[in-house]
């Protein structure tokens, strides 16, 4: 645990080979790390750059997706055997693993390849990644009444993050045993999408992913879901317009999870603002949230493109990893 005393985690939102032999070791045993997501994006940019990967795939056979899942299923093997004694001393310990974005609109496939990923992975400790669907949640509550692991992803309003929170409520009611969830909030994409028109209306920038990010943490909080997690996703910052540990400083609270790049990680442990800030005022999260309408700016019509958004990314980026492993 980063802040032991309100629970506060910091995960590597990062995956690489090479990464899990050394810094990611060294990051766990400095007590700054106790966790780590990966994504098809991620996944893309190790598998296609690092040349770790090369000695395996030469002597893999079968469909291209096979070679990818026994690429990212070696990686995700290593990184819950790293995070294992985390895990055991209920410290997260997690590592998440995303189905096939492909997916996304089939409940059943999504939960057949989470059961799939699960029991060929053999680590207690991973989290199946699933995005925030109508499908999803179906395969959320499904997987985790089995007692699997889920990290609900690409979450963005707040309709998407309660949903989230019911299917994983139903699910865990009737887990064989206790079954970890988090809801992976995504934060400075909104900001990167909205800050031009907040300006342009003379609103404050690179607010408005927080304050959507702290009222789902306040939602989600009175929800009281056994053992589900709020974590921030999405907390890089691109480009200078703000500090790098920008997201991080901003959305520290009581239980919640941040995942973040490892030069965010860097800069946070560096120079970052560890004091609590949430929860915030609902009052000022709505007077914030009040000025959209001035802004010309339809928030839940934004959300749902940034989900769509994100979704196709991830597909693309799958679809690359694939054509490559053809």
């Amino acid at each position: 645990m980063y802040i032991k005393s309100i629970n506060f985690s910091l995960w590597a939102d990062f995956i690489e080979r090479d990464y899990l032999d050394g810094e990611f070791k060294e990051l766990i045993a400095k007590k700054i790390i106790n966790g780590a997501t990966s994504n098809p994006a991620i996944f893309k940019n190790a598998i296609l750059t690092s040349p770790a990967y090369k000695e395996q795939l030469a002597g893999l056979s079968g469909s291209a997706k096979e070679k990818y899942e026994a690429l990212a299923i070696t990686d995700i093997q290593k990184a819950a055997d790293i995070l294992k004694p985390l895990y055991d001393n209920d410290d997260d310990g997690f590592v998440s693993i995303e189905v096939d974005p492909n997916l996304c609109d089939d409940a059943k496939a999504t939960i057949a390849e989470g059961e799939r990923l699960y029991a060929t992975i053999g680590r207690e400790n991973v989290m199946i990644k699933v995005p925030a669907t109508p499908a999803g949640f179906e395969a959320m509550e499904a997987l985790s009444a089995q007692g699997i692991h889920v990290n609900a992803t690409l979450i963005f309003s707040l309709s998407d993050a309660m949903s989230c929170a019911k299917a994983f409520a139903k699910g865990v009611e009737r887990a064989p045993k206790r079954t970890y969830t988090v809801i992976s909030v995504f934060v400075s994409r909104v900001d990167r999408l909205l800050d031009e028109k907040m300006k342009a209306a003379g609103l404050a920038p690179g607010k408005l992913g927080i304050y959507n990010a702290a009222r789902i943490y306040n939602i989600i909080s009175t929800m009281k879901v056994p053992f589900c997690r709020v974590l921030f996703a999405s907390t890089g910052v691109k480009g200078d317009a703000y500090i790098p540990s920008y997201y991080v400083d901003q959305l520290i609270g009581t239980g919640c999870i941040n995942t973040a790049p490892i030069e965010t990680i860097e800069a946070f442990v560096s120079h970052g603002d560890i004091s609590e800030k949430l929860p915030l005022n609902e009052e000022e999260i709505n007077t914030h949230l009040s000025g959209l309408e001035q802004a010309g700016i339809d928030f839940d019509k934004v959300l749902n493109e940034l989900k769509e958004d994100g979704l196709n990314q991830f597909k693309d980026a799958f679809s690359q990893i694939l054509k490559e492993l053809e």
